[in-house]
């Protein structure tokens, strides 16, 4: 009969990669292949909290106040997440928002936690 050596694995130390308070993130090398999600984007106009007893008043032609005042910057959210600050715009008979400040990137990490 034949005797089976038993092999011993052998275990050696992880290393990993040194992190440092501000150290800049590598930006992904696979960010092609999530190009084409689709996440949804909305622009916050404002809020406004209101008793159940009031809205069922509500109908065609009720005004609801919001909080913000017009010429105020809106807030715009990816996947309900704040992204940048804009201003509401008209181009033709359509509103748009265009973009006057991003939040900074470790702000927007900071907001995944």
């Amino acid at each position: 009969m034949e005797e089976k050596k038993e092999e011993k694995a052998q275990a050696k130390p992880v290393e990993f990669e040194k992190l440092e308070p501000g150290a800049e993130k590598k930006e992904p090398q696979n960010l092609d292949l999530i190009l084409d999600v689709v996440v949804p984007v909305s622009v916050e106009l404002g809020r406004v909290n209101v008793p159940i007893e009031q809205i069922l008043e509500w109908g065609p032609g009720t005004v609801i106040q919001l909080d913000k005042f017009a010429g105020e910057p809106v807030d715009i959210l990816v996947n309900n997440k704040l992204i940048a600050k804009g201003e509401v715009v008209t181009i033709d008979e359509n509103l748009g928002v265009r973009i006057t400040s991003l939040i900074d990137r470790l702000g927007r990490i900071k907001q995944l936690g």
